[in-house]
């Protein structure tokens, strides 16, 4: 009888001797505006394991940054790659035709909410996506306003970044950027920017957005659209009350502003549902997409209603958009997750994981709060559970140890460690990257004398 592999399996300590060889080579060639969090040179991998060039195999809690849904080298995916990249790698669908992006298109349409009719827009990532929201938002509404929310991630390309705001470092020395672009405080509960409590607070965080921006100082009628994500991804994680997005649907509506909804990190499954903002019961205007969309290939997409796609030949383009490899790819995505019901599966293993560092909160007082839907899920450390002073180096520290360890994990916020693993993962490899994390957790909540 063959013995399953166990991992994590690391047998130098990271980085290792090629690692470190290929780390100098980097640091001569390589943007210095690229941060990497720990120096981790990924040679290979399989599902969930990630392999260095030193031969270490890791625990993939994080995806290629929400990217790998399938996983890494998905036989399906190179597949149909292999045959896509015989047949046709490029001749630009903004000039001629794909049958492989109308395939996905007609997809996209069935499976984004709302019964109303539908077109797509292809580019290449997530900032693309953006960028062609708020063009096609201008263009639709002949407005030139936008509200976006601190703490929001969007891109960083002019008009995304511009919306962008959850890091300084983001945002410095580029401007001045598009102007006309707001920001409001997003519902981030356990920070509550007003100091109220859920419950009592009546949704005031709505309620600023009309009383003290719309009536104060930002017409209305000069409103594009509300651009957000409906669970924070780089900001922290940050899953808003279950109402808020209603609310927030009635003020755009009592206005005429659209409601633009950033999916780029929370779509494809990753929350247990197609996209993030069925959680909440509420459907947007326009939809954006990327990462996990073709698996790891280039690939955004706008999705908005057909009265609002309105514009004119040649007033918007991408060369490379709708690739028809990461088209093929992206039908791929959808088919497997379909298939697999990796919707059950990552709703039901996000929970399991939900619950098992709750229960970590009960025993560690550095874990503050834990949050999340399906596989997209927060754990915010802190010093102190009443001052909830943010814990940054300990964060970190947990986080660079559980590396070391053999878990692939990363920080989100100010020191919200962020599990999104493929949703392919096994229970068996969260059990396993779980005890690993709780040690470190454990240690560092030791040395705070806690």
């Amino acid at each position: 009888m063959l013995k399953t592999k166990k991992y994590p399996r690391v047998h130098v300590t990271p980085p290792g001797p090629k690692a470190k060889k290929c780390l100098q080579r980097d640091k001569a060639v390589i943007s210095p505006s690229y941060v990497r969090w720990y120096p981790l040179v990924v040679d290979s991998g399989h599902g969930a394991i990630v392999r260095d060039i030193d031969g270490n195999e890791y625990i993939d809690f994080n995806a290629g940054l929400a990217v790998l849904a399938l996983g890494l080298s998905n036989e399906k995916i190179n597949r149909v790659v292999y045959n896509q990249v015989r047949k046709l790698i490029h001749y630009s669908n903004t000039d001629f035709y794909y049958e492989e992006a109308i395939e996905l298109a007609e997809k996209l349409i069935e499976m984004t909410p709302g019964s109303f009719n539908k077109k797509v827009y292809f580019g290449n990532s997530g900032t693309e996506a953006v960028e062609a929201a708020l063009k096609m938002a201008r263009w639709h509404t002949g407005r030139q306003k936008f509200i976006a929310f601190i703490g929001a991630f969007h891109g960083r390309t002019y008009g995304s970044l511009s919306l962008t705001a959850s890091k300084p470092v983001h945002r410095a020395r580029f401007s001045p950027l598009l102007p006309g672009v707001e920001h409001v405080p997003y519902p981030y509960c356990y920070r509550c920017p007003f100091n109220l409590e859920l419950g009592d607070c009546d949704y005031y965080c709505v309620k600023f957005i009309d009383e003290w921006v719309l009536e104060r100082y930002v017409p209305p009628e000069e409103v594009a659209a509300i651009v957000f994500e409906p669970i924070q991804g780089e900001g922290g994680c940050i899953v808003p009350p279950e109402v808020y997005f209603k609310e927030l649907k009635k003020l755009a509506g009592k206005h005429g502003i659209l409601l633009i909804d950033d999916e780029v990190q929370a779509g494809m499954g990753r929350t247990g549902k197609w996209w993030a903002i069925e959680h909440f019961g509420v459907t947007p205007d326009i939809l954006t997409s990327a990462k996990a969309l073709a698996n790891g290939l280039p690939l955004g997409a706008a999705i908005a209603r057909t009265e609002i796609m309105n514009w004119t030949g040649g007033s918007h383009a991408s060369t490379f958009g709708g690739n028809p490899v990461a088209c093929a790819a992206a039908m791929v995505v959808i088919e497997t997750i379909e298939k697999e019901r990796l919707l059950e599966h990552a709703l039901k293993l996000g929970n399991y994981i939900i619950k098992r560092f709750r229960e970590m909160q009960e025993k560690y007082e550095i874990i503050g709060d834990v949050r999340g839907k399906g596989l997209m899920i927060g754990v915010e450390i802190v010093k102190d559970k009443e001052t909830k002073e943010h814990a940054v180096k300990e964060a970190i520290k947990i986080m660079n140890e559980s590396w070391k360890k053999g878990v692939i994990v990363i920080l989100a916020g100010k020191s919200t460690i962020r599990v999104s693993p493929p949703l392919v993962i096994t229970k068996e490899l969260v059990d396993a990257g779980l005890e690993i994390i709780e040690k470190e957790v454990e240690n560092v909540n030791r040395e705070l004398g806690r």
